[in-house]
């Protein structure tokens, strides 16, 4: 009899235990502010959006594209990728409401890795400067078809490369922003810019500009660089093109065609290329050719392909300038911010 009352007492405090925090939950629970936070999924474009609310009975999403949703847990397929700012809205049954936000980064197109997320607050484009580590695929190359080494015992740079190849440690400095406006900033630190010899040489003989410094004759038997003196364009802007086919002029042994008045060009197809139309800015190399080719892209590096005349025999001619590339430098960026 004794154990028969022990196991119903048993039983009757378990069913306590229970039970009266179940209740004490649900009395608590009708207490509780208002109160909202977002929780999210992506898969390519798709987000998945989950309202964590109390005490709502209502929801209002906008999703920063021009789409709403009066759904708890809506899926929303966004048209493009991009940076967004998604809102939750949740309103309680007197008519009390809260809102959240939420920045997303939904499948990142190329000019979005370039720009930085323009949606964070205190946005101030995204700055790239010149990786000192290098890679290995970073390499000075012929601009020609296949971008053949320019010498064969270098088949890629080593870290700190134009500091100890080419003795112009300053080419690391440098800073180039991006914003999404498509506006451009690039800042020097010592105001001097980095280029091929030969576009230094020539702005020097035009007055534009005076070489402070030149190098790499220890390791190729001449000058292949220099520093001149440089003032940023402060109105500078930037078109970027993921897809097109980039023409650029060459010397005959590279060309694979030619354009008015005769002069040989080589054609890279379908290329994501930047370009500073009307401007004398620049990424990396200030050259005679100041579009680039952007390789590859990500939210840390980019590598970009920046071609330079290094003989003043390809300078055809001064008015118009035209000068046909000989080389290219292949370099990795790094993002700052």
């Amino acid at each position: 009899m004794r154990r028969n009352i022990y196991y119903l007492s048993s039983v009757f405090l378990c069913l306590l235990i229970f039970f009266f925090p179940a209740c004490s939950d649900d009395g608590s629970q009708t207490d509780l502010p208002l109160s909202a936070v977002i929780f999210h999924s992506i898969d390519g474009k798709q987000v998945a959006f989950t309202a964590l609310t109390h005490s709502a009975v209502n929801w209002e999403w906008d999703f920063g594209d021009g789409n709403v949703s009066t759904e708890k847990d809506p899926v929303h397929v966004y048209e493009e990728g991009g940076y967004y700012i998604a809102t939750l809205t949740a309103k309680d049954n007197t008519g009390n409401s809260v809102s959240t936000k939420m920045n997303l980064a939904v499948s990142l197109p190329p000019y979005a890795l370039l720009t930085g997320n323009h949606t964070a607050e205190g946005y101030d484009g995204k700055t790239w400067k010149l990786t000192m580590s290098h890679t290995v695929n970073d390499k000075l190359v012929n601009s020609d078809a296949d971008f053949s080494l320019l010498d064969d015992d270098i088949p890629s740079l080593p870290a700190g490369a134009f500091s100890v190849y080419v003795g112009l440690p300053e080419a690391y400095n440098d800073e180039f922003t991006f914003y999404y406006d498509g506006s451009y900033r690039h800042n020097t630190s010592d105001g001097t810019s980095f280029g091929g010899i030969v576009y230094a040489t020539n702005l020097q003989q035009l007055g534009a500009a005076q070489i402070t410094k030149t190098g790499g004759k220890a390791v190729f038997g001449q000058d292949l660089f220099a520093l001149t003196t440089y003032t940023p364009d402060a109105s500078a802007t930037f078109v970027f093109n993921e897809n097109e086919d980039f023409i650029i002029p060459t010397i005959p042994d590279f060309a694979t065609g030619t354009q008015p008045p005769g002069i040989p060009v080589i054609t890279y197809p379908g290329r994501m290329t930047l370009d500073f139309p009307d401007s004398d800015a620049f990424i990396g190399i200030r050259d005679f050719h100041r579009k680039v080719i952007v390789q590859e892209i990500t939210s840390s590096f980019m590598r970009v392909v920046m071609f330079i005349t290094l003989s003043p025999d390809a300078i055809v001619t001064q008015d118009p300038l035209i000068a046909l590339s000989t080389s290219a430098a292949i370099l990795t960026f790094e993002a700052v911010n």
